[in-house]
């Protein structure tokens, strides 16, 4: 029987794992640069390839606006965005991939991503991975 205290360390064990295979895959693939921390970014950027606000960004993946203005500027280091002013409001930032950022798609998502979520649903059934997913969207709504 698992121990039923150990949930938050369940879950800490179970985002160092997933960051370790992030890691050795973004180094297998010649995207040292990148982070696992970038990947939220990344994949809101795939889904709205014609750039979005950077408070946008911040809100979608539920980060700070300084930890998101770091992230936005070592991935522009990196070349992979740019930033630039919003046509319709001078106060905000847009972000955008770069060709060099749209180049990276096919590897974080057809690759990493998918790589990852192979090893966690793992001899998991339908039934066990919604709910799975289910118990762990409750829990995150525990602690908003």
């Amino acid at each position: 029987m698992p121990n039923t205290n150990a949930i938050i360390a369940t879950i800490a064990s179970i985002h160092n794992s997933s960051n370790k295979l992030i890691v050795e895959e973004l180094k297998k693939h010649n995207l040292e640069g990148l982070a696992p921390s970038h990947g939220d970014i990344l994949v809101h950027l795939y889904e709205h390839e014609d750039g979005v606000p950077m408070n946008k960004i911040t809100a979608s993946i539920n980060k700070d606006k300084s930890t998101v203005t770091a992230l936005v500027n070592k991935l522009e280091k990196l070349e992979l965005l740019e930033k630039f002013k919003n046509e319709n409001d001078s106060r905000s930032t847009m972000v955008k991939l770069t060709q060099k950022g749209l180049d990276t798609k096919p590897i974080v998502m057809e690759n990493i991503s998918k790589k990852l979520l192979d090893i966690t649903y793992e001899n998991f059934t339908k039934k066990e991975k919604e709910l799975v997913c289910n118990l762990l969207e409750k829990i995150k709504d525990n602690f908003n």
